[in-house]
């Protein structure tokens, strides 16, 4: 067999390919070669270069070229320490929203939170993420998805954890009476006017990222609900958008709570950490 057979060689061609959709075209393939060959990433780059690429490979690639998200097709996405299965109709964990349990990791150490109730959580990107962090401590995931926590309560089985994490299909707080340690939440936050990738807006469940002309309709319900949420000394995490730290800010100080911000990785503003004042 030539070289042209070789994953190296449609690794190369892929990468070429991808750049014109792809902000990473040389990752992507990797991972799609990865994921055609079921080894790992490290594997591929380890030993697996000169094997013949797998018939499998184009298709990949081909739904890739679409714009269709990476973890679409792999079917998974590594948050924090976990690896979490994720799918069509639930929101994919992006890097930035690590700044989260930072965060709560700073507040917290070692020690940990006893509970925490994780507000949209999605696959449970954010409760599953803490629960690997601290196994002492039990949690709740609420959303308003059927989707998402069916794949959030098989990602805390996969992951050892189902027995530490409950599930209930709400509306944000509402009909919570409990109080937690910790709250997280990353809601949507994303102005209805706004223009997204492709890869997102053709993709990702538009319910878990619009929020109204300003981005903060969420917000604007969540706030009110968190000092009751929190047990005396217990703190709320709020993803925002780096535009919104003021906004945000301003309902936390009506809701008589004050507010510390912290930045991703990129320096842009991305969390608020909120306690009652």
């Amino acid at each position: 067999m030539g070289d042209d057979g070789l994953a190296r060689s449609a690794l190369a061609s892929a990468a070429t390919a991808l750049a014109a959709v792809s902000a990473s075209p040389r990752l992507d393939a990797e991972l799609l070669m990865a994921h055609a060959m079921g080894v790992s990433r490290e594997s591929l780059l380890l030993g697996q270069l000169d094997a013949p690429a797998p018939p499998a490979f184009a298709a990949l690639l081909t739904r890739r070229l679409a714009h269709e998200p990476i973890a679409y097709i792999t079917g998974a996405r590594a948050f924090w320490t976990i690896d979490l299965a994720v799918g069509p109709g639930v929101l994919i964990p992006r890097p930035d929203s690590e700044t989260l349990i930072e965060a709560a990791v700073a507040h917290f150490g070692a020690t940990g939170p006893g509970t925490i109730l994780d507000l949209g959580t999605g696959p449970g990107s954010l409760l599953l993420a803490a629960l690997a962090e601290w196994p002492g401590a039990t949690g709740l995931g609420v959303d308003q998805s059927d989707t998402a926590l069916t794949m959030a309560r098989a990602n805390a089985d996969r992951l050892g954890i189902g027995n530490r994490a409950a599930f209930a299909i709400g509306d944000w707080a509402a009909g919570i009476d409990q109080r937690f340690d910790l709250v997280l939440a990353n809601p949507p936050y994303i102005a209805t006017a706004e223009q997204l990738p492709a890869d997102v807006a053709r993709y990702e469940p538009h319910e878990a990222l619009f929020a109204g002309a300003d981005g903060l309709d969420d917000y604007r319900i969540i706030v009110p609900q968190l000092p009751r949420l929190l047990v005396p000394g217990g703190i709320a995490i709020l993803e925002i958008g780096h535009s919104q730290a003021g906004a945000v800010t301003a309902l936390l100080r009506d809701a008589a709570m004050g507010a510390t911000l912290r930045h991703d990785l990129g320096g842009r503003p991305r969390a608020i950490i909120a306690a009652c004042d």
